[in-house]
């Protein structure tokens, strides 16, 4: 049966990260790919052509009625998506699919959630979209108990092959599902650092190092970000320098997600600030970085006017079509460690989750029991350019790029720190955004950073009593 498709044509975008969210995470500080566009059609899908051979039905009882799947087309494009959905609905001819799609899609259906008619299940990713928000309006089901013995279509247990556990918004309890396991992160060309015999980071002193060598020459800007959305310098510097300064300990960041009385200015983050401040203060950061968007902060990196850009690992399929020849991405998760310090990943997950108002929570359900799969982590990708949320071998695949087996590497290392998801509410995490910008333009100092912080989040308290 053809699923019903609602589509925004335009141009795809990254997340406001995610990860993350969204880092994007990512962002979000979770849910971080944005994305724009202008006008929405209504369209039937043409089969989606899949390598992947159905295997067994997802939930052991027939699926019939309808399932309404939301889903945020930006970095990460449609085409799993489409494919996917493809192959779940040919394992179940009873039931009516129904994909709520593109890049505006997470505003669009803003109302119907208001209203109390959401779809079934929601890839809470994207501009508009918040997984903590969405708990805290009472939006999302419980899936804590579900998740104790869930397996997959292959009888693996979901949580047992996850990179990411469950983001626990109360202790205990798990309302979201991560389904993208993005990571910020530092990027470069390989083969630009080779030509000019500048070395690869590997921690803080060899990053500034490199920098001054890049500035002293002159060919270029060291560092480019995007200000517009300073998710992506809070993902992929900040938050990685706030673990390293704890000691490498990742349990801060489980501190600032709960809020905790004073952690904003805590010594781990005002060390973590101070690194901030050297970027602006050695001239390293390309002058125009605070006004531009990611797509021109992203199109100004791969044309080598900046060396260094922190993003998230969609960059690469999102700039696909504008990548040079000879282009050889460069990726380290984090560049603030000491010397011969671990490596920090501050996922950028974005996640998927299911109404509590579904009206078929078992389809929605089954659909996760499928996708949450080995075979799915290989196509996800081949045809996304990013990490499943699923350990998974993807060495073996020609069509899964080098910059995502690079990522793959480091995840599945035991030399690294893997950081809980950061994740603020969408007020706090604004004001985390504002204040990171003015820091890195020198407009106001750590300590007034730490204040805005401080002070959001006695207020975030205090609504929540």
């Amino acid at each position: 049966m053809m699923s019903s498709i609602l589509l925004k044509k335009g141009l795809n975008g990254m997340k406001m990260k995610s990860i993350s969210a969204s880092l994007m995470g990512v962002v979000v500080t979770a849910g971080l790919v944005t994305g724009c566009g202008t006008s929405t059609s209504k369209q039937e899908a043409s089969p989606a052509v899949s390598s992947a051979k159905p295997a067994e039905t997802a939930s052991a009882k027939e699926l019939t009625g309808e399932l309404e799947i939301q889903y945020f087309v930006g970095g990460y494009g449609d085409a799993w998506w489409k494919q996917s959905i493809d192959e779940f609905q040919k394992l179940n001819p009873k039931l009516k699919i129904t994909q709520t799609a593109g890049p505006t899609i997470n505003e669009q259906m803003k109302p119907r959630w208001i209203q109390g008619n959401p779809p079934d299940l929601m890839f809470i990713n994207g501009a508009g979209s918040n997984a903590r928000q969405m708990f805290l309006d009472n939006q999302l089901m419980d899936l804590t108990d579900w998740l104790k013995d869930a397996k997959n279509v292959d009888g693996e247990k979901i949580t047992d092959i996850l990179f990411s556990k469950p983001e626990e918004y109360q202790p205990g309890k798990a309302y979201t599902l991560p389904l993208v396991f993005g990571s910020y992160g530092t990027f470069y060309d390989k083969a630009e650092l080779r030509k000019n015999g500048w070395n690869e980071p590997k921690d803080w002193a060899s990053f500034i190092d490199t920098m001054q060598k890049i500035k002293d020459s002159g060919k270029m800007s060291p560092y480019i970000h995007t200000g517009v959305y300073p998710q992506y310098i809070i993902g992929g510097l900040l938050n990685s320098a706030i673990v390293a300064a704890n000691g490498s300990d990742p349990s801060i960041i489980n501190k600032i997600n709960s809020l905790e009385a004073g952690v904003f200015k805590s010594q781990p983050v005002m060390k973590a600030l101070d690194k901030l401040v050297e970027l602006n203060s050695k001239g390293f950061i390309e002058g125009s970085s605070a006004a531009l968007n990611h797509t021109d902060s992203q199109m100004q990196f791969l044309q080598h006017k900046a060396a260094f850009i922190p993003n998230g690992l969609w960059l690469e399929n999102e700039m696909k079509k504008d990548i040079p020849a000879g282009f050889e991405f460069g990726f380290i998760p984090s560049v603030v460690q000491d010397i011969g310090g671990k490596a920090i990943i501050i996922p950028s997950t974005a996640t998927m989750g299911i109404a509590k108002k579904a009206k078929n929570p078992d389809a929605a359900k089954a659909y996760l029991q499928y996708v949450f799969t080995k075979k799915q982590a290989v196509a996800w990708a081949e045809l996304t350019g990013s990490v499943l949320n699923v350990k998974a071998d993807l060495s073996k695949s020609d069509k899964v790029s080098s910059l995502v087996k690079q990522a793959s590497t480091y995840f599945s290392s035991s030399d690294v720190v893997i950081a809980p998801v950061p994740v603020l509410a969408e007020e706090l995490f604004k004001i985390e955004k504002d204040a990171t910008l003015a820091l890195v333009t020198g407009k106001i100092t750590k300590d007034e950073w730490a204040t805005r912080l401080e002070d959001g989040a006695a207020k975030q308290r205090e609504k929540s009593k």
